[in-house]
């Protein structure tokens, strides 16, 4: 009855892992997709504040050796290592996540930028 319990608690546990990951995941693509979109709106503070909030982020990637700390949590609940273990998205997604999310990242402050220099004053 303990291993049941045992294991019902570590599958609860890897489970809020999984959805807190997401959450932060899902809020962290949300600023990157708005960057560029809050900048054709000219809100070019918004845009700035949302690029910050990521840059803090990518910031926590690079110390964790572009780990999130959060995949450290989830490999102590699972011995299951493929690339969405820790978080509820596709395999695909979460394997060329820092690519794809990275690069839009980039073009997106590339695009702010130009808006925020062109912007009539």
């Amino acid at each position: 009855m303990r291993d049941q319990r045992s294991a019902v608690a570590t599958s609860t546990a890897l489970t809020v892992v999984k959805v807190a990951h997401t959450v932060v995941w899902a809020l962290f693509a949300g600023c990157i997709v708005a960057i560029p979109v809050v900048s054709i709106y000219g809100m070019h503070r918004a845009a700035a504040w949302l690029a910050a909030a990521v840059a803090v982020e990518v910031l926590i990637l690079v110390v964790n050796r572009f780990r999130c700390p959060l995949t450290a949590v989830a490999a102590r609940y699972t011995d299951d290592r493929r690339d969405n273990f820790d978080i509820y998205l596709p395999e695909w997604l979460a394997r060329h996540n820092k690519l794809i999310f990275g690069t839009l990242y980039v073009a997106g402050l590339a695009f702010a930028l130009a808006r925020w220099v062109l912007a009539p004053r």
